[in-house]
């Protein structure tokens, strides 16, 4: 079973910074991409960043030049450095990993960290 704990979020005034950190437990094999998405109520989850296990990324428009994602491969464990935070980044913050096992692909979600920028 594949557990990711979720920490760092919280409530920063615009313009602030908060770095979120996802560590992944368990039977893992193979990660190949770990990523962030974020989701408001009513509207559909969305991608902020995901990383590849070569280090290749990829941002939502909205928050690049403001945000980073990073990961160290040896503790499965994916971070989200957030700066010049702004009011519309407030969400529901989710931690995802995706990889492939003997027994197939597998994607897995954590529990998901609050992000609240106050204006």
């Amino acid at each position: 079973q594949v557990q990711l704990v979720e920490s760092g979020g919280g409530l920063v005034q615009a313009g602030g910074s908060l770095r979120l950190s996802c560590a992944a437990s368990g039977s893992i094999f193979s990660i190949n991409a770990m990523g962030w998405y974020r989701q408001v109520p009513g509207k559909q989850r969305e991608l902020v960043a995901v990383i590849t296990s070569g280090g290749s990324t990829n941002y939502a428009d909205s928050v690049k030049g403001r945000f980073a994602i990073s990961r160290d491969n040896a503790k499965n464990t994916v971070y989200l450095q957030m700066n010049s935070l702004q009011p519309e980044d407030t969400a529901l913050y989710y931690c995802n990993i995706r990889g492939a096992s003997t027994r197939g692909p597998y994607e897995y979600w954590g529990q998901g960290t609050q992000v609240t920028v106050s204006s």
